[in-house]
């Protein structure tokens, strides 16, 4: 679990500085490496949305825990 956890942050980290790119620059750096509306392009952006979707199983399992980082550190 712990290695699909890397890639899936791996991804999201790529997809956010993508869309960076996109907001400073209007530069679609997906797109310039893969082609614009090509299948890897598609491929890259399923993956970074699949990605995030994975990402939020962590996220809401670390705020239903009722254990503060205070309490754990005793």
């Amino acid at each position: 679990m712990k290695t699909i956890n890397l890639i899936t942050l791996a991804l999201i980290i790529v997809g956010g500085l993508n869309w960076g790119l996109v907001g400073l620059f209007s530069f679609d750096l997906v797109a310039a490496i893969f082609g614009e509306g090509s299948a890897l392009s598609r491929l890259v952006y399923i993956l970074v949305g699949v990605s995030a979707v994975w990402q939020l199983v962590p996220l809401f399992s670390a705020f239903s825990t009722n254990e503060t980082y205070a309490q754990r550190r005793g």
